[in-house]
């Protein structure tokens, strides 16, 4: 199968782009975060963010994001577990 490949920490995501791929997996920012980043702790634990600023935080710093995520069409998974690729119908 042909596909793209991005490498979203030498080329981020906008925070709308991130929201739109989340809604399409069915998925809340909270759900994709990496927990153990340094990042995590300096801009995210204990602040009580927004969706909206999580959302922010997270293209500013993308290695908070989780990977690997597929999108086909107008669906999305987070592949960490590669039997979640079915649903897009990999």
């Amino acid at each position: 199968m042909d596909f793209d490949s991005v490498n979203y920490i030498e080329n981020p995501l906008s925070a709308a782009d991130l929201k739109r791929i989340l809604e399409q997996a069915g998925l809340k920012p909270h759900e994709i975060l990496r927990t153990k980043e340094d990042a995590y702790g300096e801009h995210v634990a204990g602040k009580g963010l927004t969706q909206e600023e999580l959302l922010t935080v997270m293209a500013n710093h993308p290695e908070l994001i989780q990977r690997p995520i597929v999108v086909r069409g107008n669906k999305a998974v987070l592949a960490r577990d590669l039997t979640k690729l079915a649903d897009l119908r990999i």
